[in-house]
């Protein structure tokens, strides 16, 4: 059994802001396709609240051939 990323589709990749005391902040970026645009936005909401802890979520397409296990 193998699975591997379809290369025909986008990774998505997502934050969401953790910071906090009481409770997390939970803004989120949303889906983004590009790693650098997942940066940026984190770079952008800590610029603007100070908050400087997230949790990264990475998705992709996989695709799995059962080969000889089935």
């Amino acid at each position: 059994m193998t699975a591997v990323v379809d290369p025909m589709t986008l990774p998505t990749f997502e934050a969401v802001c953790v910071t906090g005391k009481d409770h997390d902040c939970g803004a989120t970026s949303g889906e983004l396709h590009a790693e650098e645009e997942l940066t940026r936005w984190i770079a952008e909401h800590c610029a603007e609240t100070g908050h400087d802890f997230y949790h990264r979520t990475t998705r992709a397409t996989l695709r799995a051939d059962s080969g000889a296990w089935q």
